[in-house]
């Protein structure tokens, strides 16, 4: 099985843009939405669905497709937009974002998307069901593999190391978790609340093949990613992004954790986007 576009980095470039834009258009019209984490993702998810993930529009449910698990789930506005450019989801849905009986709830919820994997949002639960599939890829001799984005905040959930640990132990290799760390949670910078430095030494003492990036820029995240070796490690990258990625009056700014563009600065924000 391949990935259905197979796309080189500037096709996977113009499509950010375009997720980017969708992003403040739907959470413009849905009045909330988690506008900084949406954008901060948007190269991760375009580089996994346009060359990276192998799996099939005609069967989401195909047992050898590789996983996607959206353990960040409030940052399912990016995911939505993605599977909007990718045709595996309506466009039209754009504007029933956040209505009641959407098929776009505030977070992703599998019973409403073929394409969800796992119902996430309490933060740290993605990384371990992750692992249990992973396992289970081992176990019936399977060798899709299961990628799980987590935010960096994420990571002062103790579950999470839990999960690294038992991953390293069944020598998980067939496990992708990207960090997106753009340095930033709710109401503050990570360093202020707990800090998580140093990262990448706590991954490698986890049992972690650890690798960093630059997580906005797909050239980077697809060589990398295309680069994964078996070795018998579970493999975690970290990748820097800026949140609020591409719209400069979002970027770094943990006010737009969970804000979203007024007309004014839609209008401004779709100027940039036009560039």
């Amino acid at each position: 099985m391949n990935n259905p576009f197979e796309f080189n980095t500037e096709e996977i470039l113009h499509e950010v843009k375009e997720i980017r834009k969708n992003v403040l258009k739907m959470n413009h019209g849905a009045g909330q939405g988690h506008t900084g984490a949406d954008l901060s993702e948007a190269d991760i998810l375009a580089s996994l669905y346009f060359r990276l993930l192998r799996y099939t529009k005609e069967n989401p449910r195909d047992p050898q497709r590789d996983r996607f698990i959206l353990s960040k789930g409030h940052g399912v506005g990016g995911f939505y937009c993605t599977l909007m450019q990718a045709g595996l989801l309506d466009k039209n849905l754009l504007g029933t974002y956040l209505e009641f009986d959407s098929k776009l709830p505030g977070h992703p919820v599998r019973q409403k998307n073929d394409f969800v994997e796992v119902n996430t949002g309490a933060l740290g639960h993605g990384l371990p069901i992750g692992v249990g599939m992973a396992i289970a890829a081992k176990k019936q001799n399977l060798d899709y593999k299961v990628y799980v984005l987590t935010g960096d905040g994420e990571l002062q959930e103790g579950s999470n190391w839990e999960a690294a640990m038992t991953a390293s132990h069944y020598k998980l290799d067939n496990l992708i978790w990207i960090i997106d760390r753009n340095n930033l949670q709710l109401a503050d910078f990570t360093e202020n609340i707990v800090a998580l430095e140093p990262l990448g030494q706590k991954l490698e003492a986890f049992g972690m093949e650890y690798l960093e990036i630059n997580g906005n820029d797909p050239g980077a995240i697809i060589s990398t990613i295309e680069s994964l070796a078996p070795n018998g490690k579970p493999k975690a990258i970290l990748a820097r992004t800026t949140k609020g990625c591409g719209v400069s009056f979002i970027e770094n700014q943990p006010s737009w954790h969970h804000k979203v563009p007024t007309d004014e600065e839609l209008s401004r924000a779709m100027e940039e986007l036009s560039c």
